[in-house]
């Protein structure tokens, strides 16, 4: 499997909704989405690459209350520390991000992580 594969299984277990990036307009909350963000490039002086693969990766949780969002990504960074599939080191603790337009009120968390996982 790919990172992004184990990520979004990962993500389902405390979330069902997940996408890569944006989500599509009109999806019911709770959601999650996640982006990549950069990462450290593992390669040897011989200019061969390593077995593991580096990403630093923004996830963010959308509800409709800003307490069930900040909720879900503890949830999230729990089950990213406890996943054999990664070796996960959160940047700082998460970020709360309300949202207002016009159709609804959205409540955000975001936060950032360094996943380690294999190439």
């Amino acid at each position: 499997m790919s990172m992004e594969s184990d990520l979004t299984s990962l993500l389902q277990t405390v979330c069902t909704r997940v996408y890569p990036g944006i989500a599509p307009p009109d999806t019911a909350m709770p959601y999650a989405t996640y982006q990549h963000i950069g990462g450290v490039s593992l390669v040897f002086l011989d200019n061969t690459p390593g077995d593991k693969r580096n990403s630093y990766m923004q996830i963010n949780v959308w509800s409709a209350r800003s307490l069930e969002s900040m909720a879900l990504i503890r949830q999230i960074e729990d089950a990213l520390r406890l996943s054999p599939a990664f070796i996960a080191r959160s940047q700082g603790e998460p970020l709360a991000m309300p949202e207002v337009d016009p159709v609804q009120t959205r409540y955000g968390a975001m936060q950032r992580f360094s996943l380690w996982s294999g190439r």
